[in-house]
């Protein structure tokens, strides 16, 4: 006689799992052959043992012996004989629900050296906003051809890069560096000298330009990381005796070449910066009346990511890019 409902014992059980799987013993994953999924994949779907082979490039035979050691594994018969051909048992209706995105993960974890233009990644790159100018036109083209699922971040903050290098958190550093300290390393993009950006019709073009005229004007300059050249100008004049001029800082060289070309103020910045910003605006680009120290733009990278395939061919794109950037 059946027991009442309130008297029967009551069994927890996980949807789509057998009371047998509840109980099967996990076996350790260090002795699992991560071959054996994949034979194990074949065989659920196509339910077929020479099929399966074939799909695997194994013989007969051995994908027969790859189903006994699953069953043994697994403490399960997974397919059994049935009126059409083998059927799956309920744990290996489970497994073929699960099986794929396990295996999934393992491939695209074995497949992170894919060719960039095969991948799906993110680099983020500190520069300053001045060096974007430059090198990011340059370098753009370049990686939409070669690896178009590739995603750019730049990030204007030069202080602090060399920490977050190290963290992972960006990928390379652009800007003014001259050494690497212990554990980074560097790489020469491009050396340049610093310009003057006027408006096209400035009262001073008409003038001798002297270092006393220059000095007069009133100057506009984009804010700098500390360790930037861009402060040596007013250092120069200083030391010359002349009195010392204190620009107005701007963010970023977009607004500091819109002020020139609506004042009658000059911007003191790198040449090949010059040269962007006076093609875009109607401005002038004449050499500063003062001599000025050129410096180098350098590609700097932590040596967590010195080997790693994918990183050293950035690397590489970046120089390329650079030296183009002219």
């Amino acid at each position: 006689m059946d027991q009442p409902t309130w008297k029967r014992p009551h069994r927890a059980k996980f949807a789509g799992v057998s009371d047998a799987a509840q109980q099967r013993q996990m076996p350790n994953l260090a002795s699992i052959d991560l071959n054996l999924l994949v034979d194990l994949e074949a065989l659920l779907q196509y339910r077929h043992i020479t099929q399966a082979a074939q799909h695997v490039g194994r013989s007969q035979p051995a994908m027969s012996r790859a189903l006994s050691r699953l069953r043994g594994m697994l403490k399960d018969d997974l397919l059994v004989a049935g009126s059409r051909g083998l059927v799956l048992t309920p744990l290996a209706e489970c497994l073929t629900q699960m099986l794929p995105s396990v295996l999934d993960a393992i491939r695209q974890m074995m497949n992170l050296s894919l060719a960039p233009a095969q991948r799906r990644w993110k680099v983020t790159m500190a520069m300053p906003d001045h060096q974007a100018v430059v090198l990011l036109p340059h370098l753009l083209p370049r990686l939409h051809e070669r690896a178009p699922h590739l995603d750019i971040v730049t990030d204007p903050l030069f202080s602090g890069a060399l920490g977050l290098l190290e963290q992972g958190e960006i990928d390379v550093v652009v800007g003014q560096m001259d050494a690497a300290p212990l554990g980074y390393l560097r790489r020469r993009l491009y050396a340049d000298s610093f310009t003057c950006v006027l408006r096209h019709n400035h009262p001073a073009l008409a003038q001798e330009w002297t270092i006393e005229a220059f000095a007069a004007l009133r100057h506009v300059a984009i804010a700098s990381e500390p360790g930037e050249l861009f402060g040596q100008i007013y250092d120069r004049l200083t030391k010359l005796g002349l009195q010392r001029c204190d620009p107005m800082v701007v963010s970023t060289v977009l607004t500091a070449a819109v002020l020139i070309a609506a004042t009658d103020s000059v911007l003191v910045v790198p040449s090949r910066v010059a040269t962007r910003v006076a093609a875009m605006l109607s401005l002038a680009v004449i050499p500063p009346p003062v001599e000025l120290r050129p410096y180098e733009v350098a590609l700097i990278w932590h040596e967590r990511c010195h080997r790693d395939p994918e990183h050293r061919w950035l690397r590489g794109e970046i120089a390329a890019a650079a030296s183009t950037a002219g």
